[in-house]
């Protein structure tokens, strides 16, 4: 087993989920099947515009045939462990290629830079971690919050990184990867609420908005940005118990079950539809939405 890279476009031609899978052709069967069990990082190549280089890691699960195109594959990715970055990683940083197994004996990148998947050292896995998962900042707890010291100290250790096993299992505790969730989330709406519009900052800065999962980890929601929506505390509290809805193009859908429909028309923005994101590989992705609809939503 060993770390991997998968190429993948926001606007690919390929069957891609990045949350659920990767489509493949056959000549990189090998090279996939080597990274099963394992931990892969997914890149956005350098002429998207806007591209997000280096931006989510994610586990691969298993292999398999894909059933509705011949000759090409699916590696499933196992449920619950894709991770958006904090911070995507660029190709290039300050002190050069952050890719070192790029580089050929003259220094120079070889053309396995080209290749749509292709194998990771460890050190390289782990740098490109320590850099989107982003160390300097350090994931604080709410400000309501009780935390003595010591217990502040012990949350921050596992930024101690020594080997990539110490990354793994930090990206795997709940706590943390709800912080990191929050944190994109958050930034891809403006810290607003995409039902009210409303942005509210408390008296110590925080955002008084919650980084809701359109499909609930319980139900193995992934941590994407696209299955996120930044949602006020009551308009939370009405979307989790399927009191409010979306289409898939972002239409504000209200429960016959609501007891006053009249105040939540009030309650929801002049527009009728839920604020998106400025960029639309950040939007809620049908797929999330028809399954809140179908599984959350109360007609």
């Amino acid at each position: 087993m060993g770390f991997g890279i998968f190429i993948h476009r926001s606007d690919s031609i390929y069957d891609d989920s990045p949350a659920e899978q990767y489509q493949f052709p056959s000549q990189y069967l090998r090279r996939v099947e080597a990274c099963v069990g394992n931990w892969i990082i997914y890149y956005e190549p350098r002429k998207v515009a806007e591209t997000r280089g280096y931006f989510a890691m994610a586990k691969v699960q298993r292999v398999i045939p894909d059933p509705t195109t011949k000759g090409m594959y699916l590696a499933l990715i196992e449920p619950g462990s894709y991770l958006d970055f904090v911070n995507p990683v660029s190709f290039s940083g300050t002190d050069g290629l952050v890719e070192l197994g790029l580089l050929n004996d003259e220094g120079q990148i070889s053309g396995r830079a080209q290749s749509a998947v292709r194998p990771l050292s460890p050190s390289d896995f782990n740098r490109i971690v320590d850099l989107g998962l982003d160390q300097s900042e350090l994931l604080l707890p709410r400000v309501d919050e009780t935390r003595t010291a010591f217990e502040l100290e012990e949350e921050q250790a596992p930024f101690q990184f020594e080997q990539s096993r110490d990354r793994v299992a930090y990206i795997g505790s709940r706590i943390v990867r709800d912080r990191i969730f929050r944190r994109i989330v958050l930034r891809a709406y403006d810290e607003r609420c995409a039902i009210t519009g409303l942005k509210l900052i408390n008296g110590r800065g925080r955002a008084e908005v919650a980084a809701a999962h359109i499909r609930p980890v319980e139900a193995n929601g992934p941590d994407i940005v696209s299955n996120g929506i930044a949602l006020s505390g009551t308009a939370h509290w009405m979307f989790d118990r399927g009191l409010i809805g979306l289409t898939d193009d972002l239409e504000i859908l209200i429960s016959r079950q609501v007891n006053d429909p009249e105040s939540v028309r009030a309650f929801v923005n002049k527009t009728g539809r839920a604020l998106p994101p400025r960029r639309s590989l950040e939007r809620p992705h049908p797929h999330f939405l028809q399954w809140h609809r179908d599984r959350c939503f109360k007609q």
